[in-house]
């Protein structure tokens, strides 16, 4: 089928699905169609909620996916997608990464990841020239202190406190039982 139908078989993807935008503070969900462009739904990320889901796949072992569900409108991302099926404490480290990066009051969460944008985002450049950070921290790091680096944020990420924290939503939307 690939040999003889490539263009058959082979399709390039339509596009993102969804967008955390931290400049303007939405979230931006993509509904891709067959022909046309996308159809765009916005939504501020403050109106989401995460959602930590559990799966039993063979042979027994239970997995976890992390969704960013709406409040309000039917909206489900399902985000743990992007570090696959894996156990609640990275679940949880990625929501807080999330709610970091969305933070536009602080500095970019210091990771390999966001290094080539911390010169662009006006808060995280002022932080770095006022800490002396270097713009290459990550990518001219020797091996062992990249070791001892990620040694040290798992640790960060197997301590989180995320189920046990306070319900600060429980301030400003009533549940109803």
């Amino acid at each position: 089928m690939f040999r003889f139908f490539p263009k058959w078989s082979i399709k390039p993807g339509k596009g993102p699905k969804w967008e955390l935008n931290r400049r303007t503070g939405l979230v931006t969900v993509y509904q891709h169609s067959k022909k046309g462009s996308p159809e765009e739904e916005q939504a501020p990320f403050y109106e989401f909620d995460a959602y930590l889901t559990n799966e039993m796949i063979p042979p027994g072992q239970v997995v976890h996916t992390l969704y960013l569900v709406h409040r309000y409108r039917p909206i489900l991302l399902p985000i743990g997608n992007l570090i696959g099926k894996t156990t609640g404490e990275e679940c949880f480290a990625l929501w807080d990464m999330f709610q970091n990066f969305m933070d536009t009051s602080r500095p970019l969460p210091d990771i390999p990841l966001w290094e080539e944008f911390r010169s662009k985002d006006p808060i995280t450049a002022e932080h770095d020239r006022q800490t002396g950070r270097p713009a290459r921290y990550w990518r001219d790091m020797d091996d062992e202190t990249w070791k001892q680096k990620e040694s040290e944020m798992m640790s960060k990420v197997r301590s989180l406190t995320t189920p046990h924290r306070p319900n600060l939503m429980r301030q400003h939307v009533r549940y109803v039982s």
